[in-house]
């Protein structure tokens, strides 16, 4: 069976470099967004370049059901994904009060239900990697990102577990953490202020999950960045309430 990587967010920065890096490798890769137009480009893109089949599925992830929604459209193709990259997010900044209830619920949606239903739905039949983005804010509190950084910690825990559940599988399950990264990120947030830590690149970021698959035992986590991955390792030594305090000044809270 050809081996296929399905990649969510994948019409901008990581989800378009977690893609080129797969086909790179000779898999076939499933691009899955909302913006036709750059998915269609980046998949006429990786044809010509690397030789593989990238195929194209617009479709609106924070949607309820999606896990089952996009396996059927893929049974449909006759396509059975062995690896899974869930990488679709957003983040929101500002005060908890002062957030839009129905862009707080979207972020949820997307951040944690979608990832978790499409894990749901792709796992069984995985039999390369999973791999779910989560952050860097997933290492405390983050005040004036409320939110997102509690749904990033989700994700660290929630793929840390499974990748114990796994453990004795030959299933590779990571869950990678970046810092700030040069993506179109900070534009969704609407405001650089979320930014704390040094930037990188989005081949910097994949390229420590692409490590951390091709090591001979993966981690069930990583942290990309040396500055950033120092920076998680001691937060989790000082008290919650310390942790808090220091994360609410770099987030101006």
């Amino acid at each position: 069976m050809t081996s296929t990587a399905l990649i969510t967010g994948a019409s901008s920065g990581l989800g378009e470099e977690f893609a080129t890096r797969f086909a790179a490798r000779g898999e076939n890769v499933v691009l899955v967004a909302r913006r036709a137009d750059r998915l269609n480009t980046l998949a006429r893109r990786i044809e010509t370049e690397h030789g593989v089949t990238a195929t194209v599925v617009v479709m609106d992830l924070g949607a309820p059901g999606v896990g089952a929604a996009l396996r059927t459209t893929l049974v449909d193709k006759g396509i059975t994904p062995t690896t899974l990259v869930n990488n679709a997010g957003f983040g929101t900044h500002g005060k908890f009060t002062d957030e839009d209830p129905a862009r707080i619920a979207a972020e949820i949606a997307l951040n944690v239900s979608a990832l978790v239903d499409l894990t749901h739905a792709f796992l069984p039949n995985l039999t390369g990697a999973l791999i779910n983005i989560a952050s860097t804010a997933a290492y405390q509190p983050t005040p004036n990102m409320a939110v997102y950084g509690a749904t990033k910690a989700f994700v660290l825990n929630f793929t840390e577990a499974l990748a114990f559940e796994h453990r004795t599988s030959s299933l590779k399950i990571l869950a990678l953490s970046p810092g700030p990264t040069r993506t179109e990120f900070f534009d969704v947030v609407g405001t650089g202020d979320a930014a704390v830590g040094n930037y990188q690149t989005s081949e910097q970021v994949v390229s420590t999950a692409m490590r951390a698959l091709d090591s001979r035992r993966t981690p069930a986590s990583v942290v990309s960045g040396l500055s950033n991955k120092i920076s998680a390792g001691g937060v989790r030594l000082a008290p919650r309430s310390l942790a808090a305090k220091i994360s609410g000044r770099l987030l101006k809270a």
